[in-house]
């Protein structure tokens, strides 16, 4: 089993700003260090779609995810996403259904900052991945969801 890794930017990858003008030139991921350190033994391959903080994915972002997705030889996909934005994206996605299994995860706290929840997320996407049938779902916080029931709790930071 080979899985396909989409880097997109989010707060997982300490991408944060208030305006396009904001955001840092020529950002390098953190994920790929990251997987590294994690020791994950599964053959994956990843690839940088984008580096942005969510707030700002257009539908023309969207679309090259999708067609990421489509073109690439993998059916099992992990995509890292900032939460601002990861349901409509997981929702778009799953509108179109692939027939792969993708898991879009993200972190409420940067991978390089001490209390971040982002390699436990990662951890999940990637057991997930594994296990559950084709369809697009959203890992956080320990649990799984599908990508058409499932919301951001804005004021308690979760997802439910």
């Amino acid at each position: 089993m080979k899985v396909k890794i989409f880097i997109t930017g989010g707060t997982i990858d300490d991408l944060e700003y208030a305006s396009e003008k904001q955001a840092p030139k020529n950002h390098q991921s953190l994920v790929p260090e990251l997987l590294e350190k994690m020791r994950i033994r599964l053959d994956y391959n990843c690839e940088v779609l984008m580096q942005k903080d969510s707030k700002f994915i257009t539908e023309k972002d969207k679309e090259l995810i999708l067609k990421k997705c489509q073109e690439c030889k993998e059916d099992k996909i992990i995509i890292t996403h900032g939460t601002m934005t990861i349901v409509q994206t997981a929702q778009y996605l799953g509108q179109r259904k692939l027939r792969k299994t993708i898991v879009l995860t993200g972190a409420m706290v940067p991978i390089n900052k001490k209390e971040t929840d982002g390699p436990f997320n990662l951890g999940t996407a990637f057991t997930a991945v594994q296990l559950l049938p084709e369809g697009v779902y959203i890992t956080m916080n320990g649990k799984v969801f599908n990508w058409d029931s499932v919301r951001k709790n804005l004021d308690t930071g979760y997802f439910e």
